[in-house]
């Protein structure tokens, strides 16, 4: 008879406990209807020891929060980051059937599918570790991998189940990363690197000469809001996003939210280095934006084309140049 799941280790003392892990992680314990209706959900059994750490507290961000590697991958040359679990359910944005769980990294994000992305990693969605099924098949144990998107989607092994992963964590302090300078470095890209050659074109065509100053502001205030350089779906990111529609429907039409999706990607996000970029984008928080514009009435229909309605577009040229 085999032993239970993680037998001997502390789980007690496993998790970190913060306001944003309960706001945006935290299931209540799965049920087996839960368990059962997520397992369905994915095509993928969970393992038994990953359902055993999620009914000690139901995805949350761990106190060890990084993994030794053999190779390097894009996050460091000898360990790959995780900042949360997500958890069994639905309701919370993370969790493996949320909004922004499993799913949502294979469609929007590009990721293979290999099985359950269940590990958030620092870089905001360009790497993530899985639970891959490859080799064991959808009722089998599945091994522990890291996904770089960032390098064309290398899978690195990291562990060989579930369980040994979590076991093999050990504390950043391991690694003495220096946030301060990693922030350093992504404020210089925001004040200094060149805008990609379309954001260019369509600044040089705005009559204001201080746009490209004030969007650099706004990247910064971002930037220092967060530690890094990314667009999600919080106000700062939404109004960089307003602000680069306001630039591309100046310059040209804009018939439909899928023609700005499409254009989206040579303005900031996919522009290649050293260019102005986020390294990859979600096009489903830009199309959120776009779709609550229209049903807020900032964004309006004029002879076919969508704009910024007068007083969106005065809004936001008043924070723009105000920041």
């Amino acid at each position: 008879m085999s032993a239970p799941p993680f037998e001997g280790f502390d789980l007690h003392t496993f998790w970190d406990d913060s306001d944003y892990a309960r706001q945006e992680y935290i299931e209540p314990p799965p049920t087996p209807a839960v368990i059962a209706a997520v397992e369905a959900e994915l095509g993928y059994q969970l393992p038994a020891s990953y359902v055993a750490l999620m009914r000690s507290q139901n995805g949350g961000i761990p106190v060890n929060d990084c993994f030794p590697t053999q190779q390097a991958t894009s996050w460091a040359d000898d360990h790959v980051a995780i900042t949360a679990f997500k958890g069994i359910g639905f309701d919370q944005p993370w969790s493996l059937c949320g909004r922004l769980g499993s799913v949502f990294k294979q469609d929007q994000w590009g990721y293979p599918d290999i099985g359950i992305y269940f590990g958030d990693c620092p870089s905001a969605g360009h790497d993530m570790i899985a639970l891959d099924y490859r080799a064991c098949g959808p009722q089998g144990e599945p091994a522990v991998v890291h996904v770089d998107q960032d390098n064309d989607y290398a899978i690195t092994p990291l562990a060989p189940d579930f369980e040994t992963f979590v076991r093999g964590l050990v504390h950043e302090s391991v690694y003495e990363e220096d946030p301060d300078e990693m922030l350093r470095e992504a404020l210089a890209h925001v004040r200094y690197a060149p805008f990609s050659p379309r954001l260019q074109h369509l600044c040089a065509l705005w009559p204001d000469a201080r746009m490209p100053a004030a969007l650099r502001r706004l990247a910064e205030a971002l930037t220092e809001d967060k530690g890094y350089f990314a667009l999600h779906a919080d106000a700062r990111s939404e109004r960089l996003y307003a602000a680069q529609f306001l630039l591309l429907s100046h310059a040209q039409p804009v018939a439909s939210q899928a023609e700005f999706l499409q254009a989206y990607p040579d303005l900031i996000a996919m522009a290649s280095s050293p260019h102005w970029r986020t390294g990859g984008w979600a096009p489903d928080f830009v199309a959120d934006w776009f779709s609550a514009g229209v049903a807020a009435g900032q964004l309006v229909q004029v002879e076919g084309h969508w704009q910024l309605s007068e007083a969106a577009r005065t809004a936001l040229l008043q924070a723009l140049f105000a920041d």
